[in-house]
């Protein structure tokens, strides 16, 4: 499998670590059910086949953070996109709320 780098182009798996599930969020602590959520959060896991929204790292280049999406059945990559820029607003979103 290669994955393309925005910055370093498509480079081989070996340079990549994978860092799990890019859809999953972190349980507020203070919840009143933070205990079950933190248990469903760190154990229970669907794995169904079909694309994925993955976290990796480059590691052996630019050390920049990529969601990917990937097929898990066929590991066909279909979009990678900087972690940066799916996490944060865009300048639209930001100008908009301002």
């Amino acid at each position: 499998m290669r994955i393309a780098c925005p910055y370093c182009g498509e480079r081989s798996l070996d340079e990549y670590l994978y860092s799990g599930d890019a859809t999953v969020r972190r349980p507020e602590p203070s919840s009143a059910n933070a205990a079950a959520d933190f248990y469903s959060y760190v154990y229970e896991r669907a794995n169904p086949p079909g694309k994925h929204r993955e976290l990796w790292y480059h590691a052996a280049g630019c050390h920049a953070w990529l969601v990917v999406t990937r097929d898990v059945s066929t590991h066909i990559i279909t979009s990678v996109e900087l972690a940066r820029d799916v996490a944060l607003p865009s300048d639209t979103a930001v100008r908009e709320t301002a």
